[in-house]
């Protein structure tokens, strides 16, 4: 048996075997079979949390996701990380014939045949997105979107060189490398706090010699994490959301109708001059978001009604009344799901499949409602003070 990529760490009586792989890699899925086999751990730990484990398990299962359902919880802007990171691991696959996420299927079927304990290791990826998203400002949020969808758009090859380099970093680490680097505070709730968490999961895991399948970034991080105790509750809390944009959320719409309400009573034609104002920009605004992303015409009305009362309320948005409607009329059917990890290859494609279509609506309508409120305010506060 190859020792190459195998890290043997005794501890406290137990025997921890890391197995540094490389998720594009076919070797790598080999090792794994073979140190398993040759070992006989009593557990096995695979650097999965339940939602990736369950995706591998269940195969195509997602493709039956209820995106309604997905609008209604707000989960639109995660299915789109969700889609960037398939569309990134599907391009790979097309390029070199490569299965990435292989040798984690291995450790699970291996673990399976020797009766050994399957520990799903890693943390839940909606925490570590929640941690990252929590440790951006706002102008940190719009680089990190922009480069999700630029790289579902990306037609981009890879290089031998830039595939070696992945070959040593998980799916995620790959994906936003280079916006680590712009912002390295990021590393913490990326590398670190993973490396933590593996580390004392690996720690608990039932029996005396454990075995566990790692991407070969994390092994150094757990190497040395081992040996200490790790909070997992604390690894998982979700950040505090800041009070500031609650309060500007709320406290916009209550200037603009006390404004307008001002208006009305010193002045009734201003003030129905402001309404119309109101209406038509925030309206406008949100509807030509609906036309961009190709919406069905009722989506595009849907828009415009309803974009100058959800900009007054910070709970509700356009574009998810919008994305509804349109999900309603056009509703993505399993070959929609099925073709998303071609489609999501081509500008054409991304408008053309329902299911992007939706997800586009919900995010362009309410990008469009944000213009709009910004300025047929300042529209509102023009008129108030030529009228005061």
């Amino acid at each position: 048996m190859h020792e190459e990529n195998i890290t043997r760490i005794n501890l406290n009586g137990k025997e921890y075997i890391l197995i540094g792989t490389a998720h594009i890699s076919k070797y790598s899925a080999e090792q794994v079979k073979e140190v398993i086999e040759a070992e006989r751990p009593d557990s096995v730990c695979v650097e999965l949390d339940q939602q990736r484990y369950q995706s591998i398990i269940e195969g195509t299962k997602w493709k039956e996701m209820d995106i309604i359902q997905v609008i209604k919880e707000k989960k639109a802007t995660l299915l789109l990380i969700n889609l960037a990171v398939s569309s990134f691991q599907n391009r790979m696959a097309k390029q070199f014939g490569i299965k990435a996420g292989q040798e984690m299927i291995q450790g699970i079927e291996s673990a399976k045949e020797m009766g050994a304990e399957l520990v799903l290791a890693d943390r839940n990826i909606q925490v570590t997105f929640s941690r990252i998203w929590g440790n951006l400002g706002l102008k940190g949020k719009s680089i990190l979107l922009s480069q999700i969808i630029a790289s579902i758009f990306s037609t981009e090859t890879i290089s031998e060189e830039e595939l070696e380099k992945m070959k040593n970093q998980d799916t995620i680490n790959a994906i936003l490398n280079e916006f680590t680097e712009t912002f390295p505070q990021l590393k913490k709730p990326l590398v670190d706090e993973r490396d933590q968490y593996l580390a004392q999961k690996i720690k608990d895991a039932p029996g005396e010699k454990i075995v566990a399948v790692l991407g070969a970034a994390h092994v150094p991080g757990i190497t040395k994490e081992i040996h200490k105790e790790h909070d997992l509750k604390q690894l998982t809390v979700l950040p505090p959301k800041s009070n500031w944009p609650k309060i500007i959320g709320w406290s916009l719409p209550i200037l603009i109708v006390a404004i307008i309400a001002y208006t009305f009573f010193t002045n009734p034609s201003a003030g129905f001059g402001q309404t119309i104002s109101w209406i038509l920009w925030t309206g406008s605004f949100a509807a030509l978001g609906a036309i961009v992303a190709l919406g069905h015409p009722l989506t595009i009305l849907t828009a415009f009604v309803v974009a100058p009362i959800t900009t007054l309320h910070p709970l509700l948005a356009a574009g998810w009344f919008a994305g509804l409607t349109q999900a309603y009329i056009r509703r993505p059917s399993v070959k929609d799901f099925e073709r998303l990890s071609e489609d999501v290859f081509s500008v054409k494609g991304f408008w053309r499949n329902k299911v992007t279509r939706i997800l586009l609506i919900v995010m362009i309508v309410n990008i469009g409602g944000s213009l709009g409120t910004f300025i047929g305010g300042m529209d509102v506060i023009k008129t108030f003070l030529q009228n005061f």
